[in-house]
């Protein structure tokens, strides 16, 4: 669980994380964190999603961060953006085309300001137990006061599969959003997984709403 595992991940296109479109979590309940276009939204570890093109159409400023600059690279070819590159270190490069930007680097580090708005789909679940906790005191230290986040998770038996995604269950994004007023929006049985190949007694996605 290095970076050398994420950027041999998409070196050799094994993204079966990646949703070839628009996830319909993010549609039906983005509207409940009471968005404005003006409120700037920052998508973690963001890959080369889909996500990024709808919610730059509701937002004048989306920003994005991710290890991998073979998913960033493919997000702007894919979508037919030509993007302004600035090289801002040895390890960190910034893309930017209109309302979106993307940081290729590491999450940890990247020279990000605070956001209003939030949206973390596949970032919390790719961590590791070991670096959850400094991962979400990191995400906590870019919203700004009164922010909200949109955060999606997995709850399956950890023990039956190998993640990532990994399993985080409902008292741990308690404890890790502690002092937040947290609000448990939805649990799908129904999500189209396990990854390929794996399987588990049940596999369950739920969506929280995560406010200062």
């Amino acid at each position: 669980m290095d970076q050398e595992f994420w950027h041999s991940r998409w070196a050799e296109n094994r993204i079966g994380f990646h949703l070839s479109d628009t996830n319909p979590l993010l549609v039906k309940y983005w509207p409940l964190l009471h968005p404005q276009r003006e409120e700037a939204v920052f998508v973690p570890m963001c890959g080369k999603s889909i996500d990024l093109s709808w919610l730059a159409s509701k937002h004048d400023e989306v920003v994005g961060v991710e290890l991998s600059e073979i998913a960033v690279r493919a997000f702007f070819s894919e979508h037919l953006y030509t993007p302004t590159v600035t090289s801002m270190s040895p390890t960190m490069k910034l893309y930017q085309f209109d309302e979106l930007s993307i940081y290729a680097g590491d999450y940890f580090t990247a020279p990000l300001e605070t956001y209003p708005l939030i949206y973390d789909r596949a970032a919390l679940i790719a961590m590791p137990e070991s670096l959850r906790q400094q991962y979400a005191e990191r995400l906590l230290s870019l919203l700004k006061p009164g922010g909200r986040i949109l955060l999606v998770t997995l709850h399956y038996p950890q023990e039956q599969m190998d993640g990532p995604p990994f399993s985080v269950e409902g008292d741990e994004v308690r404890r890790l959003f502690n002092g937040y007023k947290i609000t448990h929006l939805n649990r799908d049985e129904q999500a189209d997984r396990p990854p390929k190949g794996k399987t588990a007694d049940f596999f369950a996605e739920e969506v929280w709403l995560i406010e200062s």
